[in-house]
């Protein structure tokens, strides 16, 4: 089990870096809304839903590019929205999630083999798993916090600097790009539900076909 205090010093830390970018708008030229709705939707987006954040950085450093916004700023607000939301998933898959994929009821086996595939995948992987996967499933494989918190922290920086810096040079186009990064993620997170499920479904004929 987790230690309580380990989780506070996680849990305030998040609260920090939420309130850090909330705290940056204030002070920055621009409209106060643009700063926020990226905070916003990048911590939407790396808390697991697909969408907002890309588009309001996008769309926001367009606008720094007509000198409307100011790009650092934007970077760092998206950097610190997306790791927050990220560590945010990954708190909630942790808990919440491993939980639900776990628990009693219809196609138990299959879901624990596929969590079993999954952690597996992790183990082997773990870099590449975290930064391709929503963070989230990384919540549910129970990957360590010592392991996620810098990725998730790097790859943050990562994004914010590629569609901040490829929205402000070359406009939407950069929307196009994250969408297929976005794609790809997901067909990995689909390409391994379905090796759990196979999985599961070769051993219980391999069990039978003993019996």
């Amino acid at each position: 089990m987790r230690h309580p205090s380990r989780m506070r010093e996680q849990l305030s830390w998040l609260l920090g870096a939420v309130h850090l970018p909330l705290h940056l708008h204030l002070h920055v030229r621009g409209p106060k809304l643009d700063y926020a709705g990226v905070a916003a939707g990048a911590f939407l987006s790396w808390a697991g839903l697909p969408g907002p954040g890309e588009a309001a950085l996008v769309a926001a450093a367009i606008a720094a590019a007509h000198n409307h916004l100011d790009l650092s700023t934007l970077i760092v607000i998206g950097w610190l929205g997306a790791t927050a939301g990220g560590m945010a998933g990954w708190l909630f898959g942790l808990r919440a999630g491993r939980s639900a994929v776990t628990a009693r009821g219809p196609l138990r086996r299959q879901r624990l083999a596929v969590v079993e595939t999954g952690e597996r995948f992790f183990a082997r992987y773990g870099v590449v798993a975290v930064l391709a996967l929503p963070s989230w499933v990384a919540g549910i494989h129970r990957v360590r916090w010592t392991r996620y918190v810098p990725l998730n922290a790097g790859s943050a920086l990562v994004w914010a600097l590629g569609i901040g810096i490829g929205a402000y040079l070359i406009g939407p186009a950069i929307a196009e790009v994250a969408a297929d990064i976005g794609s790809a993620s997901w067909a990995v997170l689909v390409a391994l539900v379905a090796a759990g499920v196979v999985a599961a479904v070769v051993r219980r004929r391999r069990r039978r076909g003993s019996a």
